[in-house]
């Protein structure tokens, strides 16, 4: 740490130098520029910048390497672990840099390093034309595709990481670079799910496709008809085609317009079928689905972008969420996700999630580090709860849920599903035989591991 009289010097070099807004502990606005979407995380930076471009970015790190401060990179702030803080330390809010630019004749977009999905998605529409997302509006594309990149569309066009085409990165040392296939291609194919180890993403360049239909049929069903709508649901998917994708997700019904008095505020067990295409088609695929007996539905034809919306997970909620990677979905194993169900804290808004995986993410590059790419399905416990004296029971449910898949587990995770799990599941995310690879490639770019606050990729 820099003596007192020189850290108070930079930073008002950084306040006069720096285009965007800095915020200090004492200063109007800090706690509100310091707060993230996951409440669980309460963290005190020394400094926050929040960027407005490239250049702010470089003279952000240079700042913190001037005062030997650890930074921390703000995307979406997304992140589970609250990765996107630190304490004591430099924060790099990305927010303001959101711009999207798409370019149709070469079906590609270029996205600033804090656009979210609703900023990608909201402009690719208008030209009928997507690329794999999140989940959730509010996830930043930043952090989602350099960790890998699972969305509703990876089925048919694979990991958002299979898309990347190119990135715009300020590293340790504070130079701006740019990584391709052609440019610093180990860069890039490390960025290709090691996330932020190896510096700060002011943009990145990703592949899209034609969408013209996007459909869905989102079911709600009698959690006691669990298991055979889970198999149904497994079915649809292993017999279907790529387009089809969604998850079944047991959850507290909520008190929305098309869900019936007698399933709110009690469990439920819903399934989200999308589909890349017309209604027609996606009726077809869910007819199995649509002939069980269930409570309530909205099926029919929906905007991709206004679907991301759907489950978005609110802010200033307590969070905690993780994931195991299956070999497969046999009945018994349907039996005991259809049983650990039941155990769900309800009512809150956790979720208990199985997503399908197969299609065009099995079909990928192999040599990326993405170490969970051939496993067909994934149970994603999803806690979400308000009262913090719901911490224990809910951390613990999320816990029991992988105590109960790891019999079908492959070892593998995707890591932007889980939070700060140790230096083993990091490993298990990224796969032991690239992490050699990874950690040459951190030494020549971080070697004091400047950026460290992600899934950490120690430097040799």
């Amino acid at each position: 740490m820099a003596p007192l009289s020189k850290a108070h010097a930079a930073l008002a070099s950084l306040r006069e130098d720096l285009a965007g807004d800095v915020y200090a502990p004492a200063d109007p606005g800090y706690d509100e520029a310091r707060s993230v979407f996951n409440s669980m995380i309460d963290r005190r930076p020394a400094v926050i910048a929040q960027c407005v471009d490239g250049a702010d970015v470089v003279r952000s790190v240079r700042f913190a390497r001037d005062l030997d401060l650890r930074i921390a990179v703000r995307g979406g702030g997304h992140s589970v672990a609250g990765m996107a803080l630190n304490d004591n330390g430099l924060v790099i809010d990305l927010r303001r840099m959101h711009a999207v630019t798409v370019h149709p004749g070469s079906m590609s977009v270029r996205v600033e390093g804090g656009a979210t999905m609703s900023h990608l998605d909201r402009a690719t529409e208008p030209h009928r034309l997507a690329t794999t997302g999140g989940r959730a509006s509010t996830t930043g594309v930043g952090g989602f595709v350099l960790g890998g990149g699972s969305g509703w569309l990876d089925r048919v066009f694979g990991l958002a990481v299979d898309n990347l085409l190119g990135v715009e990165l300020v590293t340790a040392d504070g130079q701006a670079v740019r990584a391709s296939s052609e440019e610093n291609p180990d860069l890039f194919w490390a960025l290709h799910g090691g996330g932020g180890n190896f510096g700060v993403a002011t943009a990145l360049t990703l592949r899209l496709h034609e969408l013209p239909a996007f459909s869905i049929a989102l079911l709600l069903y009698l959690p006691e008809r669990g298991p055979e709508v889970v198999r149904v649901y497994r079915d649809v998917i292993e017999t279907g085609p790529p387009e089809a994708s969604g998850g079944i997700i047991y959850l507290t019904a909520p008190p929305d317009e098309f869900v019936p008095g007698h399933l709110v505020g009690r469990l439920a067990c819903g399934v989200l079928l999308t589909y890349a295409g017309t209604e027609d088609d996606m009726r077809k695929t869910a007819q199995p689905l649509l002939a069980l007996p269930h409570e309530a539905e909205v099926v029919g034809a929906m905007p991709y972008a206004d679907v991301q919306c759907m489950i978005d997970d609110p802010p200033g909620m307590r969070n905690y969420w993780s994931a195991e990677y299956l070999t497969g979905l046999p009945d018994e194993l349907v039996d005991v996700f259809a049983t650990r169900a039941w155990t769900m804290p309800v009512p809150t808004g956790t979720q208990h999630v199985l997503f399908p995986l197969g299609g065009a993410i099995a079909d990928g590059p192999a040599h990326y580090p993405v170490p969970y790419r051939n496993a067909p399905w994934v149970v994603h416990p999803f806690g979400v709860w308000k009262d913090p004296a719901d911490d224990e029971r809910c951390v613990q449910w999320v816990r029991d849920v992988r105590a109960d898949v790891r019999p079908w587990s492959t070892g593998a995770v995707y890591l932007n599903f889980v939070g700060d799990e140790g230096a083993d599941r990091v490993v298990a995310g990224l796969g032991a035989d690239h992490y050699r690879r990874l950690t040459a490639v951190k030494t020549a770019y971080d070697p004091d591991n400047i950026f460290r606050f992600n899934h950490n990729i120690p430097p040799a």
